[in-house]
């Protein structure tokens, strides 16, 4: 059986769907939106984070990196970051030496300038992380 429908009543059926498609439309820019604003309140914060850090550093990364070279003789420093690692304010540098593929990381006290940590590790420990 087949239901028919008059021009009146497919021109409210098309209406219906009308709207509800642009309801639609109106929840994915708001999702939209929303989404972006968190991501902009996420990168912010990042940012907020490492300079809320840095200012409580006492010694510079440059200075750091030369006491961490310190332990590495030759080394080359790959990577370097200031995090808070148990509760310690520390500048943290993997360095690579050159003939090996161990990378050395060494965490120096961003307060101090004391070594805290000398940990050498091989391809398959970096493999592991």
């Amino acid at each position: 059986m087949r239901a028919s429908l008059s021009f009146g009543q497919l021109g409210d059926v098309l209406k219906q769907q009308k709207q509800k498609y642009n309801n639609m439309k109106i929840n994915q820019l708001a999702m939209a939106v929303v989404c972006g604003g968190l991501m902009t309140a996420m990168i912010s914060g990042c940012a907020t984070d490492g300079n809320a850090l840095e200012s409580q550093a006492k010694i510079s990364k440059a200075e750091a990196q030369r006491i961490a070279l310190e332990k590495v003789p030759n080394g080359v420093i790959k990577e370097g970051e200031l995090e808070k690692e148990k509760g310690l304010l520390i500048w943290s540098f993997d360095i690579a030496t050159p003939g090996t593929k161990n990378i050395t990381e060494v965490a120096v006290n961003a307060v101090t300038g004391k070594i805290v940590a000398v940990d050498v590790e091989t391809p398959e420990d970096q493999a592991k992380e």
